[in-house]
């Protein structure tokens, strides 16, 4: 196993260890205090988290790259653990009522479109090669997701705070993404 598919390995590793520091009682009641901001150290420890998480996903697709590390595994591996990753950060954001239930539907909705599409092309030979749309949207959630988890604070664009112009930004981005994927790729669905 190359290093590139290490890396998205102990990415999926970190996600259950993201997911817990929502639930440990003692992380969620204490806080760091900075200034009159109050942030829980659960918060805390899962951006910490979610940022190594975020780091290993821009390292092992670039190691990949460079040193023609590229395989089928990782091909597999690295889209679903961003899924992976992405997907638990929003649910607990909705468990928390911090992003509404259909973003994420719109969200997940296009992820098991492309997944959907890939499988079928996958199935007839054909390699499905990610655009920059995909890319750029996948950058955005993770701006998202960090903003989020510091709860916005002390950031806002004209009032309004960053989080939620991420929230739109993203949302724009993942329906612009999935019908630039799907038009893209009707082909494969013929026949």
């Amino acid at each position: 196993m190359n290093l590139a598919n290490k890396l998205t390995i102990w990415r999926i590793i970190l996600i259950p260890f993201f997911i817990i520091c929502f639930y440990i009682p003692g992380l969620a009641l204490s806080y760091l205090t900075i200034g009159s901001f109050h942030l829980p150290y659960s918060h805390v420890l899962g951006l910490i988290i979610f940022l190594i998480a975020a780091i290993t996903d821009f390292f092992d697709g670039h190691i990949a790259r460079k040193h023609n590390m590229i395989t089928d595994f990782g091909k597999f591996m690295d889209p679903l653990a961003d899924k992976l990753l992405v997907t638990a950060a929003f649910l607990i954001f909705v468990e928390q009522g911090v992003v509404p239930a259909w973003v994420v539907f719109i969200i997940l909705a296009r992820e098991f479109m492309v997944t959907g599409l890939r499988t079928i092309a996958a199935a007839k030979g054909v390699i499905m090669a990610a655009g920059w749309t995909g890319k750029l949207k996948t950058v955005v959630q993770f701006a998202m997701i960090a903003v989020l988890l510091l709860l916005n604070w002390p950031f806002s664009l004209w009032g309004i705070p960053l989080g939620d112009l991420l929230i739109w930004l993203a949302v724009l981005l993942t329906v612009i993404s999935g019908a630039e994927y799907l038009f893209k790729n009707l082909n494969v669905l013929k026949g």
